[in-house]
């Protein structure tokens, strides 16, 4: 499966943007897919997620309510709605897909398929 991620781009805090993720196979209509965020010196977080078959969803606590992740199962693509944007949310966006669960959907290493990242900058 490859994973292209896109939508990035520099926001004011309060401002908006949609993220988005286009797979190469219809796999992600049945696979999990989450979007990850990596600071600079920090470690990879988790966002948000997106179960297979279903329209179930799971946030981290700092994106409750301000995030919304959501699938286009016929485009094969997934997004990641971003609102009430704050400077911490400053980060690399990556899209990821996991075949199997074994892990928590919060560990980083669950996840077998990594998309090339999507920068979101939100200036105060």
């Amino acid at each position: 499966v490859q994973l292209q991620a896109s939508g990035g781009g520099l926001v004011q805090a309060g401002g908006s943007l949609r993220l988005s993720c286009a797979a190469s196979e219809r796999a992600v209509r049945t696979l999990d897919v989450a979007w990850f965020r990596q600071a600079p010196g920090t470690e990879r977080d988790f966002v948000a997620v997106i179960y297979g078959g279903g329209s179930t969803t799971r946030y981290s606590d700092s994106v409750k309510g301000r995030f919304t992740i959501s699938r286009d199962g016929a485009k094969n693509m997934v997004f990641l709605q971003l609102n009430s944007l704050k400077p911490e949310d400053t980060a690399v966006y990556y899209c990821a897909v996991r075949s199997r669960r074994i892990l928590s959907q919060r560990d980083s290493y669950d996840y077998d398929y990594w998309g090339q990242g999507t920068q979101v900058t939100v200036s105060s």
